[in-house]
């Protein structure tokens, strides 16, 4: 029917007459048609790294690398980035949040260098070492630096006043929220007797709050308890929220995960309570080595000898020990974390997971095929696998370029990209790792899901109603009743298939001691999973190394598995997490070989299968 103005008129207006109606109609129900009223569950996963250092980091500027906090921000939005040995480099996508984590000791201290700073000019030490820049010796000036360890030449408040300033106005400027969240945030770098303690603060408030406190650095303290000191004190200051990352462990000798404080004395169980306020997550994958778990500590976990760089202590001053891998690893800990509890009343090692890189070039590269190294003199180049890191004080302690991974990512469960929603999520540990994918893998425990659940249209808001996510806790269990978990997992888009998806379970017995299992509850490829929960077929490999390819003929897009304890004892602490396993491909070591057309020595590991770790569920009886 043809309508003409005046039809067209009367239909609006009888249109709008009858939507009048059903909009009073509206006002006699109890309840809202939408389903989506109020819903503020998180039901997105954003990809960052909490750990990122620039020139302004001095044992990275003095070393030589160029790139600013602001060609960091720029690189990680997505723009292309001419890196420090003047390559063109870009993610494939973008990040979603980062924090630029420069070390706190003499903060931008190259940056002052180069610009003979006034403030710098004026302070004797300074001087000495922007004339020694000038006549060349800058690297002199950098060994004299490193040389002091935890002795501040400089010492100058209005110094640090000063770069601190530029750091906090820099993330504000790049901070947009929506879109990108760049967090106020530096490492705290204490090493003593070599051992790594370092720890990465982050802040959850804008330049405002943050410029009230300065940075803490070694020189302040290098024990982790005065660090928390420094956390509450600018709480209580400012009304802002504060947390505290610990560096993967696995250059700690020990120390990182110790059941003893810095002075020796036994933990208590107020140093527990205090240390999980402050550090609910911990960093257990990055360039330097994988922290999840090592193949003495599991020696049944086929896929524990990951990335392992095991040696000595990031000085490399002391060889490492067995005894001391304990103290180093996430696993671990997280079971002494039960131990420890049960003697004392609270549980010091009660973290979530995340990665991140700790690249000194203010690239945050992850992926194999576009590694932009750990530091500026191993970025691309025909002999970097041959370069040494970090050289040992016992030669054969160093750490060597060809070791490093490509790592690490932080995936966070959040409703929005926004500095409160991303930092929420770290406080509460709905938070998982991976070695450098964008793997997407969520986790919910229960005592009542069932296998059909998977398949519901409303998966995570149910596993929310009914259970509780990555880095809860269930407790009282029912009677005659074991957990039950419901996992969803999907390759990253631009990445490789799933070999499988794993349950790694740690419980402490009636007699005190621990235990660990990994259980495989999803496989690809049509393999079979035996009455011990593993399987023990391998899922194949495409990786032609010669060209660094492979192809996602194997594996799965995604996998999903429901799961019930089958050993579950009511009475006894115990946690969960999952851990998801990739297919194989080229390591970036094959893509090096192949760009530079290079033939590598046997014992350069070529193949790699990235992974992701997530948060645990922890359960405790009552």
């Amino acid at each position: 029917m043809k309508l003409n103005r005046t039809t067209l008129v009367v239909s609006l207006l009888l249109a709008f007459a009858a939507n009048k109606t059903v909009i009073a109609q509206a006002d006699k129900y109890d309840k809202e048609y939408s389903p989506y009223q109020g819903l503020d569950t998180p039901d997105n996963v954003y990809f960052g790294d909490t750990h990122l250092h620039t020139s302004w980091s001095t044992d990275s500027g003095m070393a030589g690398a160029t790139l600013t906090p602001d060609d960091a921000y720029r690189f990680a939005m997505g723009e292309t980035v001419t890196s420090n040995l003047g390559w063109k480099t870009q993610l494939r996508r973008p990040l979603d949040f980062i924090v630029v984590a420069d070390h706190a000791e003499n903060l931008g201290l190259a940056d002052f260098i180069r610009r003979e700073d006034p403030i710098l000019m004026a302070n004797e030490q300074g001087k000495k070492w922007v004339e020694m820049t000038k006549a060349g010796k800058g690297y002199d000036a950098f060994l004299e630096w490193i040389r002091a360890e935890d002795n501040d030449l400089i010492d100058d408040p209005k110094m640090v006043k000063s770069a601190w300033d530029k750091v906090t106005t820099n993330a504000d400027k790049y901070n947009r929220p929506g879109v990108f969240t760049a967090f106020h945030g530096f490492e705290w770098t204490s090493h003593p007797n070599g051992n790594n303690m370092h720890r990465v603060v982050i802040f959850r408030d804008d330049k405002e709050k943050t410029n009230q406190v300065l940075p803490y650095s070694q020189f302040d303290s290098v024990d982790a308890e005065d660090l928390w000191k420094y956390l509450q004190s600018y709480e209580d200051k400012t009304g802002g929220k504060v947390l505290a990352i610990p560096h993967n462990g696995n250059l700690s000798n020990g120390y990182m995960f110790d059941t003893k404080t810095l002075s020796g004395d036994p933990i208590t169980e107020a140093y527990a309570k205090t240390r999980m306020k402050w550090e609910p997550i911990v960093e257990v994958t990055q360039q330097k080595g994988d922290g999840e778990t090592h193949p003495f500590l599991s020696p049944d976990d086929a896929f524990a000898d990951f990335e392992t760089m095991d040696a000595g202590n990031i000085s490399g001053k002391v060889a490492k020990t067995n005894d001391m891998l304990p103290g180093e690893y996430a696993r671990s800990a997280l079971k002494e974390g039960l131990k420890q509890e049960a003697e004392l009343g609270a549980n010091p090692f009660k973290f979530g997971m995340v990665g991140s890189t700790d690249n000194h070039t203010g690239l945050a590269t992850t992926r194999e095929d576009n590694n932009f190294g750990k530091a500026h003199f191993v970025e691309p180049d025909p002999h970097r696998i041959e370069h040494v890191l970090i050289e040992g004080e016992k030669p054969e302690l160093s750490l060597y370029a060809k070791d490093l991974g490509a790592s690490g990512l932080a995936a966070v469960w959040a409703r929005e990209n926004t500095r409160e929603a991303i930092w929420d999520a770290m406080a509460r540990k709905e938070v998982y790792a991976t070695s450098g994918s964008r793997l997407k893998v969520r986790l919910f425990a229960g005592w009542d899901f069932q296998e059909s659940d998977l398949a519901r249209e409303d998966f995570a808001s149910n596993g929310y109603a009914n259970g509780v996510p990555m880095g809860g806790d269930l407790s009282q269990a029912p009677s005659g009743k074991s957990p039950t978990f419901l996992v969803q997992a999907l390759k990253d888009q631009d990445g490789a298939n799933l070999d499988r998806v794993q349950i790694i379970k740690g419980w402490l017995d009636k007699g005190g001691k621990t235990h660990e299992r990994v259980y495989d509850v999803a496989v690809s490829d049509d393999r079979e999973i035996d009455k011990d929960g593993i399987c023990k077929e391998p899922v194949g490999n495409t990786v032609d190394v010669k060209n660094a390819t492979y192809t996602n003929d194997i594996g799965a897009v995604a996998q999903q598995a429901y799961w019930q304890d089958p050993d579950f004892d009511a009475k006894e602490k115990a946690f969960y997490y999952v851990r998801v396993i990739e297919i194989p491909k080229p390591r970036w070591t094959a893509f090096d070989a192949k760009f530079f057309n290079l033939k590598l020595e046997d014992d350069v590991k070529m193949i790699v299968q990235d992974r992701a770790y997530t948060s645990p569920v922890w359960y405790t009886p009552n």
